[in-house]
């Protein structure tokens, strides 16, 4: 029997850093639950991943910074698509509440 979970639950109370969870990890793609509150993207770094990133927030807010392009604001169902080697980073995160996101990184579709 398939093993059931829930993405809002054991979430630690303490988030020294931002956690990132695998929850489906495949050849072709993985999809992982990341838990913010309040970190960013260490200043001068950058995303350059070799797959494509869709990503969603579950709940919380954020702003992601494209390099070259303006920024972007999410906030709950909010969900974007990142291209493979679209430079990338997370400039905020809402501090006194917990960001629940989904990242499904895939093959770039071309």
């Amino acid at each position: 029997m398939a093993k059931k979970s829930n993405v809002f639950l054991d979430i630690t109370t303490n988030l020294d850093e931002e956690l990132f969870e695998d929850i489906i990890k495949k050849e072709s793609f993985k999809l992982q639950r990341i838990i913010s509150q309040g970190h960013t993207t260490p200043e001068g770094e950058w995303y350059d991943q070799d797959r494509d990133e869709w990503v969603m927030l579950l709940c919380g807010e954020a702003i992601l910074a494209f390099e070259g392009d303006e920024d972007v604001r999410l906030g709950a169902g909010d969900y974007i698509n990142i291209r493979a080697h679209k430079r990338h980073r997370v400039s905020w995160t809402k501090p006194d509440a917990k960001t629940i996101w989904l990242a499904l990184y895939s093959q770039p579709l071309g």
